[in-house]
């Protein structure tokens, strides 16, 4: 018995993948892992839940969304532009980090993650939320519920959830054009 393969081509962090021969019913978290050696999505419960394996679909109307990859097929991605944690900090020519992201930053200044294994799929969903404040300033007296909601997808066994919405908040209410005054 052999498996059915189909070529994947898809841009993940910037980079063009493939063609990449890949089995047909694989999912995402697994070609990530297998083929791309990309460890930092984090396979969790495996039915789509907890969403520590989510990554970032960017849409061609230039907006992004958060994509579980442990319940997406690879082949969905085709053609698609990704990115994992990975992605996120800014590296040099050696590909060492340089600089992390502010939410990575925030994260790590109000030690918003105990055992860590959540915080992939938080830094992905508070980048998604960020970027459409950016799109679609929220109103102050709206900035507490707005994150609620971009984070509450989320599960974290050790109950982190307080430090990951305060790191949140300090990186929406300081950067500037995220946060509209309230009428």
């Amino acid at each position: 018995m052999s498996l059915t393969t189909k070529p994947i081509t898809l841009h993940i962090n910037g980079k063009q993948v493939g063609p990449v021969p890949v089995p047909e019913g694989v999912m995402m978290i697994d070609f990530l892992h297998e083929y791309l050696d990309l460890t930092g999505s984090r396979l969790g419960c495996g039915q789509g839940v907890c969403r520590a394996c989510v990554v970032i679909h960017d849409k061609t109307d230039g907006s992004s969304e958060e994509v579980r990859s442990c319940i997406t097929g690879a082949h969905y991605f085709e053609g698609k532009k990704v990115r994992t944690i990975e992605g996120h900090a800014t590296r040099n020519d050696k590909g060492e980090v340089v600089a992390l992201s502010p939410i990575q930053q925030k994260f790590l200044e109000h030690y918003s993650f105990q055992c860590g294994y959540c915080t992939p799929g938080f830094v992905n969903a508070a980048t998604v939320l960020l970027e459409r404040l950016k799109r679609e300033p929220v109103a102050k007296d709206a900035v507490d519920q707005t994150i609620t909601d971009g984070l509450n997808g989320h599960i974290c066994r050790c109950t982190g959830y307080v430090r990951y919405f305060e790191a949140v908040k300090d990186v929406v209410m300081t950067t500037p054009g995220l946060v509209k005054e309230s009428k």
